[in-house]
């Protein structure tokens, strides 16, 4: 193979590696940054915790994150607390996490777990419609290519939780917001 042809292709590499990094982010690489933007928008209950108990995002069933979610929190903290993310295959697996991501795959153990977490101070969201009786707090809305917030306030209520008006603003509320 003659040696122009070789740089030509090892160009042609190099620029399409470059062309990808340079996409827009795919869905879940902006439902990453979401999860850990809402540590600073959402106020939980106070725990008795020190500073190097880590601050926990939990995802349940399969991990739809690659490495988005890993990379997103990497070197951060919360209020001093280390931020971690830990995966839970199934719902026996589940230990107690801030946030908890219910992935698609895990949607039919989401009654369960969220009856089991309804007053434990945990965040719990997903993209996917969870059946009812049971919801997340936040569900992530894919709408024309855009990522929207759908969050129930009396849920986030009932797990202690209290919601920024900054994160409330644009989303779609569910619920009652308190007046003042």
């Amino acid at each position: 193979m003659p040696k122009f042809v070789r740089q030509a292709g090892w160009i042609l590499a190099l620029l399409l590696s470059i062309a990808a990094r340079a996409s827009a982010p795919d869905e879940y690489q902006v439902e990453a940054v979401f999860l850990l933007h809402f540590t600073q928008f959402v106020e939980w209950p106070v725990q008795a915790s020190d500073a190097q108990t880590p601050f926990v995002i939990g995802v349940l069933g399969r991990d739809p994150f690659g490495s988005a979610l890993d990379d997103a929190v990497r070197g951060e903290t919360v209020k001093g607390r280390p931020l971690v993310v830990k995966r839970f295959a199934v719902a026996g697996d589940l230990k107690p996490c801030q946030i908890l991501f219910i992935d698609r795959s895990a949607v039919s153990e989401a009654d369960q777990v969220i009856g089991s977490l309804a007053h434990s101070g945990t965040l719990t969201v997903s993209n996917v419609e969870v059946p009812a009786p049971a919801d997340v707090i936040i569900r992530f809305l894919n709408e024309d290519r855009r990522i929207r917030l759908r969050i129930n306030v009396d849920y986030a209520r009932n797990a202690g939780l209290t919601i920024s008006s900054k994160l409330l603003r644009p989303a779609q509320v569910v619920g009652t917001i308190p007046a003042g």
